[in-house]
């Protein structure tokens, strides 16, 4: 806990260990990749998209953005090579992810009047009850994503989802993104879904630190977590 920089931060990281159990390894990782500001920072449309009892869980399973430091990428590298080195290390994986995500499959086959669609990863989450399609993209985000995404969450919710599990969700985890295209794209979307970068180091971008939200804000966000 000497790692967090202030009150607020440690805060955060005991109400997560005391509510996901995390062992003393894994706050140490969650500490030094910033699950904190990672956290905070994140973009979604479940205040619009998801039911008040759902939407605060949610936000806490998914980052704004994602340190997959343990993948050995060389600078060149396509789509399946990085999703075949997550698979690889599907259990540093999940941890990056967070608590309570199951992995289900990859490149996951939906078919739809006689067309085959393949969702790059499908995970569940427990305490959520739900499925979880992730797109993995090696390049900028671009809009056309989220109209993917919205379109495998319909399919998956109409022929996957089960009996008694709540509605799908998508993270869209790109090498980049530009906060204020992500913020337009999520307006119009219905599905929930939330977009994150991803890095292949630990530290979180400078330009970034300046985006947390204020002391007010953070302790309103605590607070939910308390509640959860």
């Amino acid at each position: 806990m000497e790692k967090c920089k202030d009150l607020l931060e440690r805060e955060f990281y005991i109400r997560l260990t005391q509510k996901y159990g995390w062992s003393k390894n894994i706050l140490i990782h969650q500490i030094e990749s910033g699950a904190y500001e990672r956290y905070l920072l994140n973009q979604t449309n479940f205040d619009k998209a998801l039911e008040e009892k759902y939407k605060h869980q949610a936000k806490l399973a998914v980052k704004d953005s994602y340190n997959f430091d343990f993948l050995e990428l060389g600078k060149e590298y396509d789509e399946k090579t990085f999703e075949l080195g997550l698979i690889n290390n599907i259990r540093s994986f999940l941890l990056e992810m967070g608590g309570d995500f199951s992995f289900i499959g990859n490149q996951y086959r939906l078919e739809l009047d006689g067309e085959e669609f393949f969702i790059d990863l499908l995970l569940y989450h427990r305490r959520l009850r739900c499925l979880v399609a992730i797109e993995l993209k090696i390049t900028d985000f671009i809009p056309e994503y989220a109209g993917k995404m919205q379109f495998y969450l319909a399919v998956l919710d109409d022929k996957v989802r089960q009996e008694g599990e709540n509605p799908s969700i998508g993270i869209i985890i790109c090498k980049s993104k530009r906060r204020t295209v992500v913020e337009y794209a999520l307006k119009t979307t219905t599905s929930p879904m939330g977009v994150a970068d991803y890095s292949l180091s630990k530290t979180l971008p400078e330009k970034l630190k300046g985006l947390l939200p204020s002391t007010e804000e953070i302790i309103k966000s605590l607070s939910h977590i308390a509640g959860l």
